[in-house]
């Protein structure tokens, strides 16, 4: 915003930051549907130039308060060509994708990813079980503590690093752990591993 102002004004933006600042949290936000300010204080900001009451003497010259009318609506116009061509950038990119029954995509959903076929709506993708006697499983037994947790083991060790910290250094290792995947590998001290 402050870029988007900065050409208008001649370079000297400094002198004109707090009507940037001012027009910004009295603007339109589409997102909230109101104002910055009025959302933070609940009332519409009453603006320098609506301070005076009736009959107050005006301290402040008429050529001031245009001066500043005059600013305010040219920082306002510098905002909304700013948005416009944000909105502008990201509506190029954006696409609406459509996709036929039966076509494969692929899918990327954490902590699964892969090819899946696209099903009806309304249509299960997996066939139901119907299970049959001479089916035997054999599920292997849980190992669970009485407060349902489990504790984190180490699987193997995918890095090795050296930090110097003023007059240490220290040993870290990259550490994959049981029931996690790869990219969920943490940095860990060396010792602490050994430790364990």
């Amino acid at each position: 915003m402050l870029r988007a102002c900065m050409l208008d004004f001649g370079g000297s933006w400094d002198k004109y930051l707090y009507l940037i600042e001012f027009a910004y949290n009295n603007s339109f936000q589409a997102t909230i549907g109101m104002a910055p300010y009025e959302a933070l204080y609940g009332k519409a900001c009453r603006s320098p130039v609506n301070w005076d009451e009736v009959g107050e003497r005006v301290l402040l010259g008429p050529d001031l308060v245009q001066a500043t009318n005059s600013a305010i609506q040219k920082i306002r116009g510098s905002i909304q060509v700013a948005q416009s061509r944000q909105k502008s950038y990201a509506d190029v990119r954006r696409r609406e994708l459509e996709f036929v029954v039966g076509e494969r995509v692929f899918l990327r959903v954490a902590p699964v990813k892969g090819i899946f076929a696209i099903w009806e709506e309304g249509q299960a993708q997996r066939k139901k079980y119907i299970h049959d006697p001479s089916h035997v499983l054999d599920p292997e037994p849980l190992q669970l503590d009485e407060s349902l947790c489990y504790e984190e083991i180490p699987v193997r060790i995918l890095a090795r690093e050296t930090k110097l910290l003023r007059n240490r250094t220290i040993h870290l290792v990259k550490v994959l752990w049981r029931n996690h995947q790869v990219e969920e590998a943490t940095w860990e001290r060396e010792d602490d591993i050994k430790a364990r």
